[in-house]
């Protein structure tokens, strides 16, 4: 899933990091093949280099030493605003078949089940970002149908849905998981499975996901981690902090 996160960089995209697998995944792309990346994060930090050290948060000290510019989160908000932000990284709950996140209700607002954090910053990446990753765990009570609650949207009801309410971002490009990587159909804009991960199945994706997913004709597999990026991985995560984590 880190390695699938930093294949996502470009090496123009100024990415809006998050918190989590995308801060490894961050620090991975600008030691491969995105030199020139720019990652901004939420607590108000920018920078252009990777961290000297292991970051848990985004706050750690590791992350500030060497930033190019420690700001408020008002000005980091307004790059988003600005359309400065070419990535994005969030999570979520839950999510649907177009691509909206919850983080705030379980069961919806009107039958309350789990109260969760709510968005924090994840809303404004959703809706300013020219593209955005989601990353999450693929279970079934995670991937529905339709959302109790968009804290985040993705393609709303599909197709020229963000166009006609009147979001300025992209959407999002792609759903990485612990099973594969989904893309979203140019038209319709719903999830279509594009690859699984070495010893996952087909058959293994679908009984874990709350509708009818499509997959595409040609599905790949995920092009596992090669030696050098696995020697990155270790350099930022060298306790297995992210990489032994209970998700796989």
């Amino acid at each position: 899933m880190v390695v699938a996160g930093a294949r996502e960089i470009r090496d123009d995209d100024v990415v809006f990091v998050g918190m989590r697998l995308p801060l490894l995944a961050f620090q991975l792309a600008k030691d491969t093949h995105a030199p020139h990346a720019i990652g901004i994060f939420e607590n108000g930090i920018l920078r252009d280099k990777p961290a000297g050290d292991a970051l848990y948060t985004m706050g750690d000290a590791p992350n500030t030493e060497g930033a190019i510019w420690t700001t408020s989160m008002m000005d980091i908000m307004a790059l988003l605003q600005n359309g400065k932000v070419s990535l994005g990284f969030i999570g979520g709950a839950e999510v649907d078949r177009f691509g909206n996140l919850n983080t705030t209700y379980i069961g919806g607002r009107e039958q309350v089940q789990i109260r969760l954090p709510g968005s924090g910053g994840g809303s404004d990446i959703a809706s300013l970002s020219k593209r955005f990753a989601i990353i999450m765990k693929h279970e079934k009570r995670r991937f529905l149908e339709k959302v109790s609650y968009i804290t985040s949207p993705g393609f709303g009801d599909g197709r020229d849905w963000r166009e006609r309410n009147g979001l300025r971002g992209g959407g999002p490009c792609t759903v990485i998981t612990t099973k594969g990587i989904l893309r979203f159909d140019s038209e319709t804009k719903e999830l279509v499975l594009d690859s699984i991960h070495p010893g996952i199945t087909v058959e293994e994706v679908l009984e874990n996901t709350g509708w009818d997913l499509r997959w595409s004709p040609k599905i790949k597999k995920t092009e596992p981690p090669t030696r050098y990026e696995l020697r990155k991985i270790r350099k930022y995560d060298p306790h297995g902090f992210w990489t032994r984590s209970t998700m796989k």
